[in-house]
């Protein structure tokens, strides 16, 4: 289908990659890796043909499409979301659109007998045929369905984009792209704005998916479990094997013990002779065999050594004093804004030892209940934090926390202690900062450079009770491997907010799920939460199969009560709790726009901020606190109005 030769990359002096060639077939689901800034974006670029390579052709199938979801991308706002979904099949309306013109044509004209006629019905009967074969009669239910899949609610379809957060409206391209059905599908970090359920929807999905596929994802599960081929790109060069990404890295393990031992070889060959030529260089007798050996060194093609695998790099956090017996205990916890709940009822005990994980849909509560474990906002009911704690908190703001005008190594040299100091390099390569990156200052770094290095600063403080919220974000496959092992290791307690699988496999223990105001306790680790919640839906759907007995009590029978047989009081109430519901989502929402607005405006000065100039980071903070809690007044008031409009 597409076909990559001789392909060469430059950035002004800079080589990216140079002659690559491989194919692109009908059935290849390709996971596309290597390190940030290896080219694995550029590469998709380039097959799309957004930019042109240096040198090189990349050939396509002249009647294939290709769908293309970069990382970030310029959005209208000028539809609803079942609008803008719809806009995906804009080209089978189309299509139509030409059928139904040609059709009227054949109606309205006599000359049957023309050459021009019969070209026409001809031109009428391919349409159609093609028309059929795209296989979009229920156009309705399949935007719903894909939509739904991906996170969005009933309620959320007939709402404007403009109302939605940038992570929702990449959903809503995400969508388009599904409903396009391209032939070849190139996505770019698809999983970052979706949480656990959508993700395993969206892996349901292309591996059913007919069609090629190729994939950038940081997350191990998602690429382990949707490709068969793995492409890595490394040093400018790539190394393709037709296997999974799980399969993939053993073999490169064993790829790259090959090439440091035939390294370690050639470099001994390399001191032997430059030893040689320097014993002998002004020996007449033997200035034959230098020069010989000068021609062999200039002629040698050197070996390289791919990027070293800094995942079998062990990093410990420091001992930490022994905190009690139950570092948190929570009664009847209960969280309100205002007249809105996020969650009631709460009651669990976290065990000094255990390893635990929250999880459930963006805006169920997880950051809410971590920020009232951290004492950062007022709750009611009983919170218990154990005898001798020690928080190590990692939040997505805590990267503003930074001293701006440090470097990356003098940042963590600071709060290093003992042997650790001595492998400071060694942990920043680990994290992406090696080489000169050690050496920048804070305040050029990105949000996500940012993040990480935050993180490395939280992994060399002695504490007791770590909580991390989404800490693997902003993390390559090597560094999550090292944070995953220092956390499995770590004899403390930990709480990891997370839609990541692949990271929380192995490290909790215990799952408490959010939803529906309430907070589940469930035993054992991330696959055993899923497998169940997979068995509880298959239940569920089958309760909801079962015809009603004459003896059974229905509990909540206005859901299941048509329409028409509404009384006239129930049908008013109703209405007035949707406008009620209509009122609140409005005004939250235009709230939000407003909070966010305001926080890109500060992030856009923090570039230049100084470290005296503290009121900026101040006002970040209190404002990305006031936009968490309007989102979780916004996501209580589309419940709402679920419940009115059912």
């Amino acid at each position: 289908m597409i076909s990559i030769q001789g392909l060469k990359v430059e950035f002004g002096s800079q080589v990216l990659f140079e002659n690559i060639s491989y194919v692109v077939n009908k059935r290849d689901k390709i996971a596309l890796v290597g390190k940030n800034g290896a080219g694995k974006t550029t590469m998709l670029r380039i097959i799309t043909g957004e930019q042109q390579p240096t040198s090189g052709t990349v050939a396509r199938q002249a009647d294939i499409t290709i769908g293309y979801l970069p990382q970030q991308m310029q959005l209208k706002d000028e539809l609803t979301v079942k609008q803008e979904a719809g806009r995906a099949f804009e080209h089978l309306q189309q299509m139509d659109a030409a059928i139904d013109h040609m059709n009227q044509q054949l109606a309205e004209r006599t000359d049957y007998d023309s050459e021009d006629y019969q070209d026409l019905i001809e031109r009428v009967a391919q349409k159609t045929e093609l028309r059929a074969l795209m296989q979009s009669d229920n156009i309705e239910a399949e935007i719903e369905k894909t939509l739904t899949g991906l996170g969005f609610e009933r309620s959320d379809f007939d709402r404007p984009t403009s109302e939605f957060s940038g992570g929702w409206r990449m959903r809503i391209e995400l969508a388009k792209l599904l409903l396009r059905r391209p032939d070849v599908l190139l996505l770019d970090e698809p999983t970052n704005h979706l949480d656990i359920e959508s993700i395993q929807w969206l892996e349901n999905f292309l591996k059913n998916r007919n069609g090629a596929l190729l994939l950038v994802s940081h997350d191990r599960a998602f690429i382990d479990n949707v490709t068969n081929r793995t492409i890595e790109i490394s040093l400018g060069k790539i190394y393709d094997y037709k296997v999974s990404y799980s399969q993939f890295v053993e073999l490169r393990k064993e790829r790259v013990e090959q090439q440091m031992r035939a390294y370690e070889n050639q470099q001994k060959l390399i001191h032997d002779t430059e030893d040689f030529i320097e014993r002998f260089r002004y020996k007449a007798t033997k200035a034959v065999q230098v020069q010989s050996r000068i021609k062999m060194l200039d002629k040698l093609e050197r070996i390289e050594v791919d990027e070293v695998d800094r995942s079998r790099m062990r990093l410990k956090f420091p001992p930490a004093p022994r905190s009690g017996d139950y570092p948190v205990i929570a009664e009847d916890l209960r969280k309100d804004y205002g007249n809105l709940n996020v969650f009631h009822d709460v009651t669990f005990t976290i065990k000094r030892g255990e390893k635990v994980a929250f999880v459930g849909k963006n805006g169920a509560g997880k950051s809410t209940l971590v920020k009232c474990i951290m004492g950062e906002i007022p709750f009611d009911g009983k919170l218990q934090i154990g005898h001798n704690i020690k928080i190590g908190y990692f939040a997505q703001n805590q990267a503003q926390l930074l001293d701006e005008n440090l470097t990356v190594h003098d940042t963590i040299d600071y709060v290093a202690v003992g042997d650790i100091r001595t492998r400071i390099n060694d942990i920043l390569g680990a994290f992406m900062f090696g080489g000169k990156n050690a050496d920048k200052k804070v305040k050029v770094l990105s949000g996500g450079e940012k993040s990480r290095l935050a993180m490395i600063r939280l992994l060399l403080q002695p504490v007791n009770l770590l909580i991390l919220d989404e800490p693997t974000n902003h993390l390559d496959m090597p560094s999550k491997d090292v944070l995953k092992e220092a956390i499995q290791a770590f004899e403390g307690t930990v709480i990891v907010v997370s839609h990541d699988r692949d990271f929380l496999n192995g490290i909790v223990n215990k799952v408490y799920e959010f939803g529906d105001h309430r907070v589940r306790e469930h035993l054992g680790g991330i696959y055993d939460f899923l497998r169940k919640k997979q068995l509880d839906s298959l239940q569920q759907l089958e309760i909801k199969n079962t015809p009603s007995t004459p003896t059974t009590v229905d509990a909540d029978p206005e859901p299941v009560a048509s329409q028409g047989k509404m009384d006239y009081q129930r049908q008013k109430e109703r209405e007035r709790r949707i406008r009620q519901a209509e009122k609140k989502v409005k005004t939250c929402e235009a709230k939000i726009a407003e909070l966010e607005q305001q926080l890109a405006e500060i992030e856009d000065k923090l570039s230049t901020a100084t470290s005296e100039n503290v009121d900026i980071y101040y006002k970040h903070s209190q404002i990305s606190r006031e936009l968490d809690d309007v989102m979780a007044q916004w996501e209580k008031a589309g419940e709402e109005l679920d419940e009115a409009k059912s």
